[in-house]
């Protein structure tokens, strides 16, 4: 049995892995950490955990976690992981980490976009954790970079358009709409439901959204060249999920059929990522509360241009579902496990 520690467990991905472990057969979530709300039960906190999980909460100490845990998850604000990750690591502990600190390779592009890097060693040691493409480096590393949440599902789908050569590189466009908690659970005017409720916004627009670094990346490890893409998100009044649609040029004559065959041939096997059929496309809906990822593949007679839809829980397969799996590949087991559940509907 794995003894687990979730390091910044008030948040809404701290209570999704609390959510998805409970019910993980291998795993005991044995310490969980607030520094805010030390000393409360989590259930106090949240109450969805009422007489299943009542572990009282602590202050972060990372001498003391890592004494009495084999494997950590840090639910940290960006910035703050990095403080203490080195820690663990030299505890000999696994860490997967869920902020943006150890995503990034180049610790001058973390410190355009977030601040400077207090231990810039561990960038080439961290491996990016997206399991459908780095099944076995996942299963080999100490420190795992959980992807952010639009970039799951970008990434994930483009990557057979990218490694298949099939598209222009250069002409890709992101709309990407998401949920209201992704912003955290800290109180913020923009999250009050007077702000959200009733209304829909795009934010950061410009190329000022800090995933951008993330996903031209990956993107461009797939491409093999760099690349830059247009993005944009959206705050769409709903509680959970991400929708992306992403638009770019063929390099050549394409069909519907044709990437549809690309992507079930590229997805075979993968547990949780569902290709859908022609003129079939992905709801948040359909996923929500599951750790799936949905895409749906569509070609614009008129203009020519492809167009992929994804959609995913942006808690679950966009954070802490995704650790999760991470976590089964590091430990050497099943990699659904604890996570084989479908989506809740309606």
């Amino acid at each position: 049995m794995l003894k687990v520690a979730i390091v910044g467990a008030s948040g809404y991905t701290g209570v999704e892995l609390l959510r998805i472990l409970h019910s993980h057969p291998e795993v005991a979530v044995t310490c969980v950490t607030s520094e805010q709300s030390a000393g409360r039960p989590v259930s106090e906190i949240f109450p969805t955990l009422r007489g299943r999980i009542d572990i009282v909460l602590e202050n972060l100490e990372p001498i003391g976690i890592a004494e009495k845990v084999d494997i950590v998850f840090t639910a940290l604000p960006h910035k703050a992981a990095m403080e203490v990750v080195p820690t663990f690591l030299k505890m000999g502990k696994n860490v997967v980490d869920l902020s943006a600190d150890y995503r990034l390779h180049d610790a001058d592009v973390y410190s355009r976009w977030y601040s400077k890097h207090l231990n810039p060693e561990l960038l080439q040691e961290a491996v990016y954790g997206i399991p459908e493409l780095r099944r076995a480096e996942i299963a080999g590393a100490s420190l795992i970079a959980n992807p952010g949440c639009y970039p799951t599902s970008v990434i994930l789908g483009l990557a057979p358009l990218l490694k298949g050569k099939v598209i222009d590189a250069g002409s890709i466009i992101v709309d990407a709409k998401s949920g209201v908690s992704g912003a955290g659970r800290a109180a913020k005017v923009d999250g009050l439901y007077c702000e959200v409720n009733e209304g829909f916004k795009a934010y950061s627009v410009g190329g000022t959204h800090r995933h951008i670094p993330e996903i031209e990346q990956e993107l461009s490890l797939l491409a093999g060249k760099d690349l830059a893409i247009s993005f944009t998100p959206h705050l769409v009044p709903m509680d959970r999920g991400i929708l992306s649609t992403i638009y770019s040029n063929p390099l050549g004559k394409v069909t519907a059929a044709d990437l549809i065959t690309l992507y079930e041939t590229f997805y075979d096997g993968e547990p949780f990522v569902r290709v859908l059929p022609e003129g079939t496309f992905p709801s948040t809906a359909h996923v929500r509360g599951s750790n799936f990822c949905d895409i749906g593949i569509a070609v614009d007679e008129r203009t020519g241009r492809v167009i992929v839809v994804s959609a995913i829980d942006n808690l679950v397969k966009g954070a802490s579902g995704q650790a999760v799996q991470n976590m089964n590949l590091m430990c050497g087991l099943p990699e659904t496990l604890g996570l084989d559940f479908l989506p809740i509907f309606p």
